[in-house]
């Protein structure tokens, strides 16, 4: 598995590019881009992202619909659910997101002590 890989557990890989995206967007940028993934995922009347939502929305993450397993779904959920709702709202998401995002904390370390050389 390449540096940019990841398995999740579930037998899905995702490929990570939030150091690139931090390093071309800058933070802010980066954020925002963030939290359109959230607005994307998210139920519109509940502003918080569902188990129905997600599952509504499961082409945006690459999933196809038939082969979308409600277990994954959930456990997607859960894993990012801090508060234990069962849903995810924009601050529950977006930790989840950099939770995932290892290669981007590695990056972050980089470039902060780069600047004490």
């Amino acid at each position: 598995m390449d540096k940019g890989e990841r398995n999740s557990g579930a037998g899905v890989v995702f490929e990570d590019h939030f150091p690139a995206m931090v390093e071309k967007l800058g933070a802010e940028g980066f954020v925002n881009e963030l939290c359109k993934g959230f607005e994307l995922l998210m139920d519109s009347h509940k502003q918080i992202i569902t188990f129905t939502s997600l599952k509504k929305n499961a082409a945006v993450l690459g999933l196809k619909v038939d082969d979308v397993d409600d277990e994954l779904l959930r456990s997607m959920l859960k894993e990012g659910d801090l508060d234990g709702d069962g849903c995810l709202n924009q601050l529950e998401f977006c930790v989840l997101m950099l939770r995932l995002s290892p290669n981007l904390m590695d990056h972050a370390a980089h470039i902060l002590f780069q600047d004490f050389d």
